[in-house]
């Protein structure tokens, strides 16, 4: 009898993870939603809110401004990480919705540069600024959570639905830019169309909010809050308790959100300003590789599961040195639609490697009191440096007449990380969750 309740209550408790592990996840794809919206529809709205007669100066703008919204990503991860690790995991993803939320309804309502001037991009900036402290404390509060909330010889393979999620936000971006292309004709989408997916982004994130209200918070954070006689979260105690896992956390990310974001956000445009795929073809494209990639993640994570963190990650690394220059290269020569879709599939395949995996190596480098600040603010840092300036490195060289410099920078960033891959230890083997 005692038996058969002891297994009943823990057939009840992984229910009550994997429900956990769902919303969790639902909630990060919305966050992500609302996030590369901007991306997707910068085609559109940029000739709207900026004043030019050169697309591309037009572009750099945009992607000056999608930038800038990373420099709130550090700031985001200090202050959302620190109450997530002091109010709980549940209490920061909601916190982070509600602002991510905020910011697409402030784009989709935004007057054009004809209307009010300047204070179209400033309000632009303004709701990207909300959006990058948003997303700056997403990050670390889902890599913990999902880390948290499964079994051991799991996490590899649900902490990977982060970047399910993340992606599968991007690819509903595509989704709705697709559908809007066939739905609108191109002046409707340059008029008023590309404020519907704000419109919906933050009608969704209202939603998200509540769910994430109700979500099960994780026994780590529960037991680490009643414990007694360890140190605060705070970026000071971060840095003086855990210096190397800072600097570590900021090695390994530079090279892989490099090469993620060159191969997912930016392609887009690459496609379109140097590959001479239309948008539509270059939106499909896109939609079609990052698809794929999407359901890669979760195998990828389960192999972690069983044959360790790093030879994922060095398997990234060698590639990724290997075969960017290639790829871009080809795809700047490429003719076939098929074509650049196995290309694009190519590098988003090597980058399997390093996002598959990257946020429960994170996870599993720091002890619960600090752990949702450990994961976000040194990953934030890295992001914004790297990740956030790829789109404007990229189209600045080009503009330059030097776009091959940019194949060099993301294999060279790639070449840094590989190093601290060699050299670190296999975090499912020493890890502290």
């Amino acid at each position: 009898m005692e038996y058969t309740h002891a297994r009943r209550t823990a057939q009840i408790s992984q229910q009550d993870r994997l429900k956990s592990i769902l919303g969790g996840s639902v909630g990060n794809l919305i966050e992500w939603y609302d996030w590369y919206v901007y991306s997707a529809f910068t085609l559109y709205f940029a000739p709207v809110l900026f004043p030019s007669d050169d697309s591309t100066a037009q572009l750099l703008n945009a992607a000056a401004i999608f930038a800038v919204g990373f420099l709130m990503r550090p700031i985001g991860a200090w202050i959302m990480g620190i109450y997530a690790d002091r109010r709980g995991r549940k209490a920061g993803l909601a916190v982070s919705v509600m602002l991510m939320g905020g910011g697409s309804l402030m784009i989709a309502v935004i007057p054009g540069h004809a209307t009010i001037g300047v204070a179209a991009p400033a309000l632009l900036l303004l709701a990207r600024l909300m959006q990058g402290l948003s997303v700056g404390g997403e990050y670390g509060a889902s890599a913990t959570y999902l880390s948290e909330m499964a079994q051991h010889d799991q996490r590899g393979f649900f902490s990977s639905f982060q970047y399910v999620t993340l992606i599968a936000g991007q690819l509903l971006a595509l989704c709705v830019l697709l559908l809007l292309q066939l739905a609108l004709t191109e002046q409707q989408l340059e008029s008023w169309g590309w404020r519907v997916p704000f419109v919906v982004g933050g009608l969704m994130a209202i939603g998200v909010y509540r769910l994430r209200r109700g979500l099960r918070e994780t026994e780590a954070f529960e037991q680490s809050a009643t414990a007694k006689e360890q140190p605060r979260s705070s970026g000071w105690n971060l840095m003086r308790k855990h210096p190397r896992e800072v600097l570590l956390v900021m090695a390994l990310t530079a090279g892989g959100t490099l090469a993620f974001y060159a191969y997912s956000t930016y392609m887009q445009k690459f496609l379109v300003n140097s590959a001479g795929f239309g948008r539509q073809t270059a939106t499909a494209i896109m939609a079609s590789a990052l698809f794929i990639y999407m359901l890669l993640q979760p195998m990828a994570g389960w192999l972690s599961d069983r044959i360790g963190r790093k030879p994922l990650l060095l398997a990234f690394g060698f590639t990724g040195m290997l075969f960017t220059i290639p790829i871009f290269t080809a795809l700047e020569n490429v003719t076939s639609s098929f074509g650049a879709f196995l290309l694009v599939l190519s590098g988003l395949v090597i980058v399997t490697g390093y996002t598959s995996i990257n946020a429960v190596v994170k996870a599993e480098l720091f002890p619960a009191n600090i752990r949702a600040l450990g994961v976000a603010l040194p990953y934030a840092l890295a992001n914004t440096l790297f990740g956030g300036t790829a789109e404007y490195v990229a189209l600045w060289l080009k503009q330059a007449d030097h776009e091959s410099g940019f194949y060099w920078y993301v294999t060279a960033m790639i070449g840094v990380s590989l190093i601290v891959y060699l050299r670190m230890q296999d975090t499912s083997k020493s890890s502290k969750i």
